[in-house]
């Protein structure tokens, strides 16, 4: 058993982590909950509460994806992927929150910076890249906000970096929650229309 220990550790303080979801919190100190009208992460808290506090909330959201990696490395350096699968669960499905957060990109984007940069600096650089062609011509056909169609596009070609530059495990176990998450907005909003 004592061997487990160091996994459940880097596991259950993720998820908690995770589950501090900065979008909330924000708008929880305003008197509000966010995500009566909006996701809860950094674009949707840009929408509802403009830039200075989008900054924030996404500043404070990375933290907790790096303070999860950082712990998973200092605990189990081969197992940082489980620190990004739990970190980004919490934050998808906080619970503290109802099990209603956020799309999960900030504190993947936060774990990343430590467990492996150079697929992070690819994955920037590609959502970047796809973020203003897509709001030039797929997003009226969409109707999908341009970050998460960005990340879709952004993920495959992080994987294809981080099989050369390290993270893929990472990167996987963040990104199958992601796509979980973002499975049942979709599958939400069609119920709502």
């Amino acid at each position: 058993m004592r061997a487990e220990m160091p996994f459940l550790i880097v596991a259950l303080a993720s998820y908690l982590l995770g589950s501090l979801v900065g979008g909330v919190l924000y708008s929880r100190l305003r008197g509000q909950d966010i995500r009566e009208r909006d996701l809860p992460g950094s674009s949707g808290t840009f929408r509802q509460y403009g830039l200075a506090a989008a900054a924030g909330v996404m500043a404070f959201d990375v933290l907790r994806g790096a303070l999860a990696a950082w712990l998973a490395h200092t605990l189990t350096p081969d197992a940082t992927w489980l620190a990004m699968l739990f970190v980004v669960l919490g934050h998808c499905y906080p619970v503290f929150f109802r099990f209603q957060g956020g799309g999960g990109i900030a504190p993947l984007l936060g774990a990343l910076l430590v467990a492996a940069p150079l697929t992070l600096l690819g994955l920037l650089g590609t959502g970047l890249a796809v973020i203003p062609l897509y709001k030039a011509t797929l997003q009226r056909r969409v109707g999908l906000n341009a970050v998460p169609f960005a990340t879709a596009v952004a993920v495959p070609v992080g994987l294809l970096l981080a099989l050369r530059w390290g993270g893929a495990a990472d990167l996987l176990a963040g990104g199958a929650v992601m796509a979980l998450r973002a499975g049942h907005l979709l599958a939400a909003e069609k119920r709502a229309t």
